[in-house]
């Protein structure tokens, strides 16, 4: 077996954590063949820009060990600040010269100079008039993209592509839902430091979203009301999360924070609906760490009047359930899926 050509790893760069997926393709689907998870080292990466290349790539490597994975192909994505993801319409154009036209369409809806950007784009099918088409614009920071592939490299590992990890959720859901048309879903994946948006509309991803808001703000604000380290702090919302006693000034900072972030999300979800002819979202499927944090998705759910369900990132993945048991899988699925669909983009082409 060619394990070079069938066997693709996902990497999933977190502020607070680190996911390696390895996939192995074949032509009735997808095998789990690892999964490895640890700490991101301090400050090396945070909004989606890297400042220590190095320490990340030991990181990956110490993964890799742990993992025993023999892969050298590797795919990882980009968040935060460093990328934005933009749906635009333009003319409609011949397509030798629709790269050039997007180009140059892209240019009013992006804060960075147009030649510091990596960009390339998704055309989809649905379309403001007759004269013209809608595309998904990705545009990228070169400084930092090239940055993200240093410490693929650095972990002795070849770079195949840099996705956008909102793409990457998007990627994931298809891969084990399919493609579900006449309705529109949300997934959110609740990180650390953001949660992705992303809005399916008939099975095509229409819109992505970066918001600003995620589980390092409960700790951070447990850690100021309260005069106690962060380390403290973390682990006073971890008990809480997990039914553990904690002083009832922890739960109260958790339930203002909440409230809080309830406001940015349904603010986003009136953005979404604001610019996209009123669409409403029926479904939301979600996921991340963040997600575990006290009562925080039945509150979304209840100001947002939709239902919520747990995304299960391996629906559609063999599992040798002597290597990897239910409880795992189970641990792992809220954290898993990012690092799945970057994975999956890849191995799909073996």
């Amino acid at each position: 077996m060619l394990f070079g050509s069938k066997r693709v790893i996902g990497i999933d760069l977190g502020s607070s954590s680190i996911k390696l997926i390895e996939l192995e393709s074949s032509g009735r689907g997808f095998n789990l063949v690892s999964f490895g998870v640890t700490s991101t080292p301090t400050d090396s990466i945070a909004n989606g820009q890297i400042n220590d290349t190095g320490m990340l790539a030991n990181s990956i490597q110490s993964l890799l060990k742990e993992t025993k994975s023999k892969c050298t192909k590797a795919v990882t994505g980009m968040w935060g600040s460093a990328i934005i993801i933009k749906k635009i319409s333009i003319p409609k154009v011949d397509s030798k010269i629709l790269q050039e036209t997007i180009r140059f369409e892209a240019e009013q809806y992006i804060p960075f100079e147009i030649s510091s950007v990596a960009l390339t784009h998704v055309a989809l099918e649905s379309k403001s008039s007759p004269d013209t088409m809608d595309v998904l614009v990705v545009a990228a920071k070169s400084d930092q993209l090239l940055q993200y592939v240093e410490a693929i490299t650095m972990s002795q590992l070849k770079c195949s592509i840099v996705d956008a990890n909102s793409i990457a959720l998007a990627n994931c859901f298809e891969l084990n839902y399919g493609k579900i048309k006449n309705e529109t879903i949300a997934l959110m994946n609740f990180g650390a430091e953001i949660t992705n948006f992303v809005v399916l509309h008939n099975g095509e991803l229409v819109f992505c979203r970066d918001i600003g808001v995620g589980g390092n703000n409960f700790t951070n604000e447990i850690s100021r009301v309260m005069n106690i380290s962060t380390a403290e702090a973390e682990n006073f919302k971890l008990s809480s999360s997990a039914g553990v006693g904690v002083p009832d000034e922890v739960h109260s900072i958790i339930n203002s924070e909440s409230e809080r972030m309830v406001d940015e999300i349904k603010n986003s979800f009136d953005f979404f609906s604001a610019s996209n002819n009123g669409l409403t979202i029926s479904r939301v499927f979600f996921s991340g760490g963040g997600s575990h944090i006290s009562t925080l998705i039945q509150q979304i759910a209840i100001v947002l009047g939709v239902t919520f369900e747990k995304m299960d990132p391996f629906k559609k993945i063999k599992v040798n359930t002597k290597k990897f048991n239910l409880n795992y899988l189970e641990k792992i699925s809220t954290i898993a899926p990012i690092a799945m669909g970057l994975a999956s983009r890849e191995a799909n082409k073996s």
